[in-house]
């Protein structure tokens, strides 16, 4: 004698099948995840730019009398910068032979003059001493202080893969090589003012209300509001000949 199979109802039936699907899914998707590159597509995951506090340096060579108009010149740049971007003290590291005459380096006080003239405080230099060679060999004294700047984390022209025929593998996947765009990174984050506009953009400067005022009363009176610009002077090919 055979005996029916117990049946299922409809509903849950379905219920049933749901469950399994759900139990399933997530196994089938683990199975499909695949890591197709090691190396970022997007240039600005690669080669990142960064925000650091690196030294803003200069050396001084000065004479035996005052500092010459170039040098006065550098010095008075590096203060104007220190002012603005400082994050430290000024360190002056000044040449020793043998641990002897360190602090009183004959250039020393017109570098502090210098400074001071600049709007450097003499309370903010702190003055070290490092090992300088030959007393023939000229050593100068340096400058440094801390400055927040942006730059690249490593260096470029790094080539983990080869580029030509004999990698069958990265020429198939058709990725671009890791070099790409480190220099262009690294050259933004050098000429870039202030290292903070990679972060977030300024806040808005005040409008200008004259100006305003004439673009409304001209669109209340039914007149066009833009500016025309004339251009009245002399042409290039009117004054020099071809």
């Amino acid at each position: 004698m055979t005996t029916a199979k117990p049946r299922l109802s409809a509903p849950l039936s379905a219920l049933c099948g749901a469950v399994l699907i759900g139990a399933l899914l997530p196994a089938c998707m683990a199975r499909k995840v695949e890591v197709t590159a090691s190396v970022p597509n997007d240039l600005r995951d690669r080669h990142p730019i960064v925000m650091s506090e690196a030294p803003r340096s200069i050396e001084i060579f000065p004479g035996p009398g005052r500092l010459d108009g170039r040098q006065a010149e550098d010095i008075a740049a590096f203060a104007a910068d220190y002012r603005a971007n400082g994050r430290s003290q000024i360190i002056a590291e000044v040449p020793s032979h043998n641990g002897v005459g360190a602090p009183a380096h004959r250039g020393l006080t017109g570098v502090r003059e210098a400074l001071s003239r600049n709007g450097v405080s003499p309370a903010l230099i702190s003055v070290r001493s490092y090992p300088a060679g030959h007393y023939s060999v000229a050593s100068p004294i340096r400058l440094s202080f801390a400055k927040l700047q942006a730059r690249v984390p490593h260096a470029c022209g790094q080539w983990p893969e080869d580029l030509g025929a004999s990698n069958a593998r990265f020429s198939a996947e058709n990725r671009s090589y890791w070099n790409l765009g480190c220099a262009t990174q690294t050259n933004i984050a050098a000429q870039v003012a202030n290292p903070i506009d990679l972060e977030r953009a300024m806040a808005e400067s005040r409008i200008d209300t004259v100006r305003r005022m004439n673009v409304v009363d001209k669109i209340r009176q039914g007149q066009d509001p833009s500016t025309s610009y004339r251009d009245s002077a002399t042409r290039i090919n009117q004054t020099v000949g071809n």
